[in-house]
């Protein structure tokens, strides 16, 4: 049986909480300038401020 190669488990581990961090900082840096995806969500579609609720079409 191999033995374990902990070098490379340790160097994984490094490596995956280095990107987990820099994730964090992106997203936190995009919520900061407002550029978010949360930001997109909350700005539904302003054209369908004046549509009927019911959803029956518009009479001209």
């Amino acid at each position: 049986m191999a033995t374990p190669n902990y070098g490379y488990e340790k160097r994984q581990k490094e490596l995956a909480k280095k990107r987990k961090k820099e994730d964090k900082l992106k997203a936190k840096a995009e919520r900061k300038s407002g550029t978010g995806h949360d930001a997109d969500a909350q700005q539904a579609d302003p054209s369908d401020a004046g549509a009927p609720q019911d959803g029956a079409p518009k009479q001209d």
